[in-house]
């Protein structure tokens, strides 16, 4: 069993994620997109897709891309 980093959670199905040089820890997918995920440079939302990158920015949608941008 290994400890979510994210809520503390011992639970005997977690798993790891390696970005780069770090490895996390997570009990369930909400944990690790809470840690890992992007944020929507206009609303803040988790970006869990693939998103839009403009102007060096990752936004959730067009519309926030539109809206930042404009």
């Amino acid at each position: 069993m290994a400890t979510c980093d994210v809520c503390g959670n011992n639970y005997a199905n977690s798993f790891t994620v390696t970005q780069g040089a770090a490895t996390r820890t997570f009990d369930s997918f909400e944990c690790a997109i809470h840690a890992m995920a992007p944020r929507c440079a206009h609303c803040q939302c988790a970006v869990i897709g693939h998103g839009v990158e403009a102007g060096g920015a990752v936004y959730c949608c067009e519309h926030c891309a539109r809206h930042k941008e404009g």
